[in-house]
């Protein structure tokens, strides 16, 4: 059969519904795969409403076998992200496949071929749009559903890339906690001596609308605590309002905590229902009755997502960390949860042996890909 690869024209609705709808098909019988939102992939190829072509540029290409497509692809030039880092990164994403390594090659190639014609002389994957994107490529703990908004895919894919070229450049793990976990009594007695010896008080959330007025300020804190991390590009204020709304989406603003010294944030906790099965009833889709599934899981689940986590530079060392462990477990037992998934540790923040700490086990592995661009 012969393959063909085709440039998604992104003012096309034919190509756009080819390219979103490709792994409704690929994951039809998998049962513990969450779809995306569809509006939010759809929003990431449109050229005149998403941020991030204000600054930066994307192509997006499909593999197809007789017309039929068999895999996908999107690559990002960052232009913001380079300017920081004074590199000449480019990003893959989106990226899913057949079993078909001649399919998976040829996309690379055409993703590779594209940003060297930018000028740009590094891939690396899997890395989205925005910050708060989930990052990187299922490597481990296919039998387990993912968390909202972080990628699952079939444990194929990891062959694929590597056959392309790619090698592992770092990973993220997720751990598994029960809701009846205890931390040790030191941690607990380190939270309380810090909370009263510095003045370190927590804040919480009654309502959305509350939570709304504070959008910006996390926003800026979250970017101020990740800015010597690898992933972090400056964040415009058109971007850091479809990040809010994406928070707002699908938070409970009783499980978003702040650490506050006076009126100063100084850590950030982020707890989100585990609505996946809600996004899997709805098939990714909230209008026109979507929303009545998601809304069901919001009171249904009892799974929580801990999904972001961070201390201003300034004050780690301080005793931070012990506030926001305690936080996360009054989190789980206040919010009646029976399970919880820290998601994606970054270990400049919350280390594999602090989650251990914890009672978490490590269940889940993403792997970000790199691989050197050869200039034509």
């Amino acid at each position: 059969m012969s393959l063909q690869i085709i440039p998604v024209n992104t003012d096309s609705r034919h190509d756009v519904n080819r390219f979103v709808e490709l792994p409704f098909r690929l994951y039809r019988d998998c049962p513990v795969w969450v779809p995306p939102l569809v509006d939010d992939i759809r929003l990431m190829l449109n050229r005149r409403k998403y941020p991030f072509y204000e600054h930066s540029d994307a192509a997006f290409f499909l593999a197809a076998r007789d017309g039929r497509p068999v895999g996908r692809i999107a690559v990002l030039d960052n232009r913001h992200y380079n300017a920081h880092w004074n590199s000449r990164t480019a990003f893959f994403y989106l990226f899913d496949a057949e079993d078909d390594v001649e399919a998976a090659q040829a996309l690379f190639a055409a993703a590779e071929a594209w940003a060297v014609g930018r000028g740009l002389t590094k891939m690396v994957g899997a890395k989205g749009f925005l910050q708060g994107d989930g990052l990187g490529v299922l490597v481990d703990g296919f039998d387990h559903h993912p968390a909202v908004g972080i990628p699952y895919n079939h444990p194929y894919y990891g062959k694929l890339i590597e056959a392309a070229g790619y090698r592992r450049q770092r990973d993220f793990y997720s751990a598994y906690l029960s809701g009846d976990a205890t931390l040790p009594e030191r941690v607990v007695r380190i939270a309380e001596k810090m909370m009263v010896h510095r003045g370190f008080t927590i804040k919480m959330f009654a309502s959305k609308r509350e939570l709304r007025a504070w959008v910006p300020r996390i926003v800026q804190v979250y970017n101020d605590t990740f800015v010597e991390n690898w992933e972090f590009n400056p964040v415009t204020e058109a971007e850091a309002r479809v990040i809010g709304e994406r928070l707002l989406a699908i938070a409970d603003p009783k499980l978003i905590k702040l650490v506050m010294k006076g009126d100063e944030i100084v850590g950030f906790l982020f707890g989100f229902p585990d609505i996946s099965e809600g996004i899997r009833r709805a098939q990714g889709r909230i209008w026109p009755f979507g929303w009545f599934w998601l809304l069901r899981e919001f009171r249904r689940t009892r799974w929580l997502n801990l999904n972001g986590a961070g201390i201003l530079p300034a004050y780690r060392g301080l005793g931070v960390n012990a506030i926001l462990y305690a936080e996360m477990a009054k989190t789980i037992q206040q919010g009646q949860f029976k399970h919880a998934d820290i998601v994606q540790i970054e270990e400049s923040v919350l280390t594999l042996a602090d989650a251990r700490t914890m009672g978490g086990k490590i269940y889940k592995t993403h792997r970000i890909y790199e691989k050197d661009l050869i200039q034509s």
